[in-house]
């Protein structure tokens, strides 16, 4: 397997290699070759004007931001970069699902190729960071599950989820609500504008230290959706400044979202299906 030190390695070398390794003829050794690739999110220790950054497993604050990625588009990384600077958070960690719960009967595209273009879009960020912790692991992708696993990765490290507005307000139907908000911060992203109704009803149901809980942040009003992109893209419609160049290009290298052949994620034998209460996704 190929493990990347990437103090030493340049981004710009990371997405060339990335690029001849996915263009491998055969579709089992694209895939392989995919699989092959390793980043280790806490590797990212050096910025590109070689200033020296504290490792992913020694910071003190980390965001997540969790979705299916399906594809990765410029409205995450905005508001991934806004909840960083916001909320002074050291790194924020991009969690591509494998399996999302409250999307049993979507169909979704193959998570290497999901992985890959998250890697794509955060590489050249070095606050940016991308973790396998759910795309390798079988089933649905419960949040309450995830972060355990983060926790036990990033000992002593303060937790901050970051979502849509109107996926917190859902948080009721995720799964285990009481042990997330024990976990964890909760940013949740809204239009400039747009006031985050519905805390007192939360408070209710989950007691009053949600609001400690529970942070509302505003982002610049980008009405970009992965649903969208997909449809584009099956259309023959530009998504050029939706999506970053890498990502754009990714995907019209492998021929995503435009046909209903493309390969897609099939839930595994033997996944979970008797947990009721799932995470509610923002992509």
């Amino acid at each position: 397997m190929v493990k990347w030190n990437l103090n030493w390695v340049n981004r710009s070398d990371i997405i060339k290699v990335i690029s001849r390794r996915c263009s491998l003829p055969g579709g089992s050794a694209r895939l392989q070759a995919r699989r092959n690739i390793s980043f280790p999110a806490y590797g990212w220790l050096q910025e590109e004007s070689g200033k020296a950054m504290t490792p992913f497993r020694e910071i003190r604050s980390l965001g997540i931001m969790g979705g299916t990625f399906d594809p990765i588009h410029y409205g995450h990384l905005v508001t991934a970069e806004a909840a960083r600077c916001t909320f002074g958070l050291e790194r924020v960690l991009f969690v591509p699902s494998f399996r999302p719960p409250h999307k049993p009967d979507r169909e979704i595209s193959d998570k290497e190729h999901r992985y890959l273009m998250t890697v794509l879009a955060t590489v050249t960020n070095p606050y940016f960071g991308v973790s396998r912790v759910e795309i390798d692991r079988p089933g649905f992708s419960y949040t309450v599950d995830t972060l355990r696993e983060l926790r036990r990765q990033y000992p002593g490290t303060e937790l901050f989820f970051v979502t849509g507005a109107d996926a917190i307000l859902e948080i009721c139907t995720w799964q285990d609500p009481p042990a997330l908000l024990k976990m964890c911060h909760f940013i949740a992203a809204t239009r400039p504008g747009y006031p985050l109704n519905g805390l007192k009803r939360l408070e209710r149901e989950l007691g009053k230290g949600v609001k400690q809980r529970i942070h509302r942040f505003e982002v610049p009003a980008l009405a970009i959706s992965s649903t969208d992109i997909r449809d584009r893209v099956r259309h023959g419609r530009p998504i050029k400044y939706l999506v970053p160049e890498s990502v754009e290009h990714y995907i019209y290298k492998h021929g995503l979202y435009r046909h209903d052949g493309e390969p897609r994620e099939k839930d595994q034998p033997g996944a979970n299906h008797t947990r009721q209460r799932n995470r509610c996704d923002h992509v």
